[in-house]
């Protein structure tokens, strides 16, 4: 289990979105509850009031404490001295800035789902308005929670694999190759409506977490793209395929692929990392395993919890070698490392060092600066842009 500080009680947890049938509201408090460091006690669950308290009464929260929307929900529970620590925000994307926003306002913390706005002038502005505040933000690029992602990030910045030459991400999927947004389907819907997902499809909705997941581990900034935005699916409003270079400041070069229309792969995300001594490679749909190719020397696989990691992979990792952890684990360690830092916060105290790093604000702001970017480009032809 991660290796955080002991507090007294857990953290109390209010919610808004993730009412019946949201998939990714379930995920938040199943994330929340693994590792016992929240309570979830509030939310405003749905944008129509009787769905809100039917769900509130699905999830054993006080029907007084269900509330009809978040604007009430975030002045009612500023006001109360058993009121919530943190929220979590697990709406369509259109909602994140306004959302998040008034929690901040009531002097809340804040734990969002990606990407953190669907603007870049509303994430800036966010940052700008959480900088004012001292309050906590956290951003759920999940897959920065896993064991042997942070083995590799380490690995990295050991300079293991010497000076980095070559990063490779992709992430396909194949759940909207047909027009599913039609056939009644919620989370397609949502995700395929500029007017809610923003102007970004696939790219905004899975290509986010594949750059945020090379940036994690890589460390690099990058400094330029070339973007291939495409719509394969006749009738569909946003893109549902894109095909990315990259270039990173200091050399390094990239290719970034992410699609949703791609049969046969489920939830695809694989990185490959080459330096001047060895290279790295990962792939989601078997975390549990990371391949590390020495120059000149045999291939190794690195195992979860297994010999050899560093701190940072065992302490992100919970049961003994061979039982599989994943998706739940990963978006579990991001809660337990937000918990750890929120209540340094409250003590203020500095967090533990092995909570620290996690996706925030900024990440939020780099997002949106890396989907403007590659809109651009890909309008202008799949032209160079700088970042």
């Amino acid at each position: 289990m991660s290796q955080h500080q002991d507090t007294p009680r857990r953290l109390r947890l209010g919610m808004v979105g993730g009412g019946q049938g949201a998939f990714i509201g379930g995920v938040h408090r199943i994330a929340a509850r693994l590792d016992d460091h929240y309570e979830l006690v509030a939310g405003a669950f749905a944008s129509d009031p009787e769905r809100s308290r039917a769900a509130a009464a699905e999830l054993h929260v006080n029907e007084a404490r269900a509330y009809p929307d978040y604007r009430t929900m975030a002045k009612a529970e500023s006001q109360r001295e058993d009121g919530i620590d943190v929220v979590a925000i697990v709406t369509p994307n259109h909602l994140h800035f306004d959302v998040a926003k008034t929690f901040l306002e009531a002097g809340i913390h804040v734990i969002c789902d990606k990407p953190m706005t669907t603007s870049l002038e509303d994430a800036q502005a966010l940052a700008a308005l959480v900088e004012r505040s001292g309050l906590f933000f956290g951003l759920t690029h999940n897959y920065s929670g896993y064991s042997l992602v942070r083995q590799a990030r380490d690995m990295v910045a050991a300079s293991e694999l010497g000076e980095l030459r070559v990063v490779q991400v992709e992430y396909p999927q194949d759940w909207l190759s047909t027009r599913l947004e039609e056939s009644g389907v919620k989370q397609a819907e949502w995700r395929t409506d500029p007017k809610r997902s923003g102007p970004a499809g696939c790219l905004g909705d899975i290509g986010t977490h594949a750059y945020h997941l090379a940036r994690f581990v890589t460390g690099l900034e990058l400094e330029s793209l070339a973007a291939d935005m495409h719509t394969f699916v006749e009738g569909r409003a946003l893109d549902d395929n894109v095909h990315m270079m990259l270039r990173f400041k200091g050399g390094a070069r990239g290719m970034l692929w992410s699609s949703q229309v791609v049969p046969g792969n489920e939830n695809g995300l694989k990185l490959r990392v080459y330096g001047s001594r060895g290279g790295l490679e990962w792939h989601q749909e078997e975390p549990n395993r990371l391949l590390h190719s020495p120059l000149g020397e045999p291939p190794r696989i690195l195992t979860r919890n297994g010999p050899g990691l560093g701190e940072a992979a065992l302490a992100a990792a919970r049961i003994p070698p061979g039982h599989p952890e994943g998706y739940l684990e990963a978006f579990a360690q991001l809660y337990g490392d937000f918990a750890e830092q929120i209540r340094a916060r409250q003590a203020g105290r500095e967090p533990a060092p092995l909570a620290q790093g996690t996706p925030g604000v900024s990440d939020g702001v780099d997002g949106l600066v890396f989907i403007t970017r590659a809109l651009a480009s890909s309008a202008a032809g799949g032209t160079w842009v700088e970042v």
